[in-house]
C-alpha cells in the first residue's frame, strides 16, 4: 500500500459507509412506504389527487298505456370552464351561442359539465292519484313512482376528476369511471283520454251537487286491466306540497263503505246459480214493507207482486230479501266470497284495502237481511268494478292490473301483465240471465238516466247508509240513479266520440270496458244517505274494414273449438294452459288486423 492510499482510506471508508447507510435508510422507508403503508398512502394519493363525483341516473318515465308520458323528468346541465386548459376556444363559444347538445358532444378538457334534473308531472292533476310524486331526492313518496321506487330509480354512475396542486378538478380519461344506468320506464294500464275524461266529468258532478269527493273506474273486464280510475278531491303532483295529505290517497283502492242496492248483485248471482227462484215467480213486495224477525224492510216505491227479474230492475229491498230467506246464509256468503268481497284484489298499488264481509258464524238474526241489502258489508269502488266486470266477462273474476310492462333501457320488458283470472264466480248462462236484468235496470227501472240510445247498457244503482255523513250530495241529489247514473252516460259518451277504435254501428252483446262510480256530499251532518253506484259495463261495437277481422269469442270453449274458430276469422292463435278458455286477448268483438296473434288462456270450470 501506498502512503497516498493509507492516508486516504479512512475518508473511503467513512463514505462508503455513509452511502451504505443512506441506501439501508432509503432501502427501510421504500419498503415501509411500499409494503407497510401502501394502502393507507393510496388511499390518501387518491384523496389528494382525484374527486370522486356522482353520475346522477336519469329516473325511468311513466306512460300510460299508448306510451305518452304522465310522469317525466326536466334534465338540467351544469357547465364550467377552466379558461388555462380550453383547447379549442372558438368551438366552445359557437357552442355556447348555441344550445347543450353541441357543448355535450364536445370533448375538451377545459370544459366539465354535470347533469341533474326534477321530476315533471305534465297533465298535471290527471291520474295524480295513481302516479304519486317523488321527493326533491328522486325518490317515489306515493302511487307508482312509490310502488316501483327502485325500476324507477336506476343506478347512478361516478367518475373519479384529477386534482391539481391549486385544489382544482379536472377530467383525466386515465381515472376510473363507472356509467350511470338509467332508470327503467313504467307503462300503466291507465289510458289518458278516459282518464281525463273520467276526472272532468266526476269534477263536473261534484260541482253540480256540492258533493265532497267522487269516485271512479274504467276497466277492462277480459283482461282486468283498468284504464281510468280516479277519486276526488285529487291534487297536483308538481305541487303536492300546498295540498293536504288526504288528496294523495287513491280512495278508489283504500276507501271502504257500504255498498247498498249495487250488492244485490251478490243475491241475484245466487240464487241464478242454485236455482232456488224461477225467472216466472212472483213475489209479494207488501207494497213497500216487511216485517223480517223484527227488523222493518222499506222499499224506496210501494210495490206489490214483482218476478225476480222486476225486483232486480226496480231494486226492491222487500223482494231481494225474501229472496236470500230462499238462498240461506251459507250460499249468499259462497257467492260473495267468490266475488272477492272481504278479500285483497291483488293489485300492485299501496294501500288497498279489503273490506268487510263477516263469515257466517258471526252473523247476527237480521244478517242476512242486511247483507242481501248491502248493508253490514264494506267494500271498495275497485272490488265492485271487478264484481261487476266479472258479470261482463261471463263469469270469470280477473286480477286487476293497473302496470302493463316495465321496459329498461336497453329495450328489454322485465316485467308484462298477464290476464290472471281469480277464479269462475258462476256459469256463463247464469251471468247472461243476470246479464238481462241489468239491462232491464238501465232501459226501464233505477238506472235509465245512465242509458245510452243504441247501446245495450247493463248496471245498478244502489244507495247506502251513512251516520253523521259530511260527504255526500245535497238534499234530494243522494240516489245513486240521480247522481252516478248522468255520470256514466256523460262519461262514456266522451269516451265514444274520442276513441276512434270505438266504431258506432249496430250494438254487441261484448262488453270490454265498464264504469263504476260513486259520489259523495260534503255540507251536510244530518243527511244519512251516501251514494254509491252505477256499475254499468257498455257494448263496444265494431266491423271489419279491409283487412281486419272482429275477435270472435271463445271464452267457455275447448282449445280444439276456439282455435278453429279463430282461424277461420284469420287469426293466429296462442294458447296457454289447458281445459276450457277462460280469458282471451284481444277482447272479443274488437276489431284487429287479420293474421294477429289472439292469446287464450285456458283453465278448469
Amino acid at each position: 500500500m501506498t502512503k497516498a492510499f493509507l492516508k486516504t482510506r479512512p475518508r473511503m471508508l467513512f463514505l462508503s459507509g455513509v452511502v451504505i447507510l443512506i441506501w439501508a435508510t432509503l432501502m427501510v422507508r421504500f419498503f415501509h412506504i411500499q409494503v407497510i403503508r401502501a394502502n393507507d398512502l393510496a388511499d390518501r394519493s387518491k384523496r389528494q389527487g382525484g374527486n370522486k363525483v356522482k353520475l346522477a341516473a336519469v329516473r325511468g318515465t311513466v306512460k300510460d298505456r299508448h306510451g305518452d308520458e304522465l310522469a317525466t323528468n326536466v334534465v338540467h346541465y351544469s357547465f364550467a370552464i377552466h379558461p388555462s386548459k380550453v383547447e379549442n376556444r372558438d368551438n366552445l363559444i359557437n357552442a355556447f351561442t348555441k344550445v347543450a347538445r353541441p357543448l355535450l358532444e364536445l370533448n375538451d378538457k377545459g370544459l366539465v359539465s354535470s347533469r341533474h334534473g326534477y321530476r315533471s308531472y305534465p297533465h298535471k292533476n290527471v291520474a295524480s292519484q295513481i302516479i304519486g310524486f317523488t321527493n326533491v331526492d328522486n325518490k317515489g313518496i306515493e302511487g307508482v313512482e312509490k310502488q316501483f321506487d327502485k325500476k324507477l330509480q336506476g343506478k347512478d354512475g361516478w367518475i373519479v376528476l384529477q386534482r391539481d396542486g391549486r385544489g382544482g378538478s379536472r377530467r383525466n380519461n386515465a381515472y376510473p369511471r363507472m356509467a350511470p344506468v338509467d332508470g327503467s320506464d313504467v307503462f300503466l294500464t291507465i289510458d289518458l283520454q278516459y282518464q281525463a275524461i273520467l276526472q272532468d266529468e266526476l269534477q263536473r258532478q261534484v260541482n253540480r251537487t256540492s258533493a265532497g269527493g267522487a269516485m271512479g273506474v274504467i276497466l277492462e273486464p277480459a283482461t282486468g286491466k283498468i284504464l281510468a280510475m280516479a277519486s276526488l278531491p285529487d291534487y297536483d303532483p308538481n305541487e303536492a306540497a300546498t295540498f293536504p295529505r288526504e288528496t294523495f290517497r287513491n280512495r278508489a283502492v283504500t276507501d271502504q263503505f257500504e255498498p247498498g242496492s249495487t250488492f244485490k248483485l251478490v243475491a241475484a248471482t245466487a240464487a241464478l246459480s242454485h236455482r232456488t227462484v224461477s225467472l216466472q215467480e212472483e213475489f209479494n213486495c207488501g207494497n213497500g214493507t216487511y216485517d223480517f224477525r223484527g227488523l222493518t224492510i222499506e222499499d224506496w216505491e210501494k210495490f206489490g207482486l214483482l218476478t225476480f227479474p222486476q225486483i232486480i230492475q226496480n231494486s226492491s229491498n222487500v223482494g231481494t230479501v225474501k229472496i236470500a230467506e230462499r238462498i240461506g246464509s251459507r250460499n249468499l256468503y259462497a257467492t260473495g266470497r267468490k266475488y272477492g268481497f272481504g278479500t285483497l284484489s291483488g293489485i300492485t298499488f299501496p294501500g288497498e284495502a279489503k273490506g268487510v264481509f263477516k263469515p257466517t258464524d258471526d252473523w247476527s238474526g237480521i244478517s242476512i237481511a242486511e247483507i242481501s241489502i248491502g248493508y253490514e258489508v264494506s267494500i271498495t269502488t275497485l272490488q265492485l268494478a271487478l264484481a261487476y266486470g266479472a258479470v261482463a266477462n261471463g263469469g270469470f273474476l280477473m286480477k286487476p292490473h293497473i302496470v302493463d310492462r316495465i321496459v329498461h333501457p336497453s329495450g328489454t320488458v322485465s316485467y308484462e301483465a298477464e290476464p290472471t283470472v281469480v277464479r269462475r264466480v258462476a256459469s256463463r248462462e247464469v251471468m247472461d240471465e243476470l246479464t238481462d236484468m241489468l239491462e232491464l235496470a238501465v232501459s226501464k227501472g233505477t238506472g235509465t238516466k245512465a242509458n245510452l240510445p243504441g247501446w245495450d247498457v247493463a248496471g245498478k244503482t244502489g244507495t247506502a247508509k251513512k251516520f253523521m255523513s259530511v260527504d255526500d250530495p245535497r238534499d234530494g241529489l243522494h240516489w245513486g240513479g240521480e247522481t252516478s247514473a248522468p255520470v256514466f252516460k256523460s262519461v262514456m259518451t266522451r269516451v265514444i266520440q274520442a276513441d276512434n277504435s270505438i266504431l258506432v254501428h249496430k250494438p254487441v252483446k261484448e262488453r270490454p270496458e265498464m264504469l263504476a262510480v260513486k259520489t259523495s256530499r260534503s255540507d251536510g251532518a244530518e243527511d244519512f244517505n251516501k251514494t254509491v253506484a252505477p256499475i254499468l259495463s257498455v257494448a263496444v261495437p265494431v266491423s271489419a274494414e279491409e283487412g281486419m277481422v272482429i275477435v270472435p269469442d271463445v271464452r267457455g270453449r275447448s282449445l280444439r273449438n276456439a282455435r278453429s274458430m279463430l282461424r277461420r276469422a284469420g287469426l293466429k292463435v296462442s294458447p296457454t294452459g289447458s281445459g276450457t278458455v277462460v280469458w282471451q286477448s284481444p277482447a272479443p268483438g274488437k276489431i284487429v288486423k287479420k293474421s294477429s296473434f289472439c292469446s287464450i288462456g285456458l283453465g278448469l270450470n
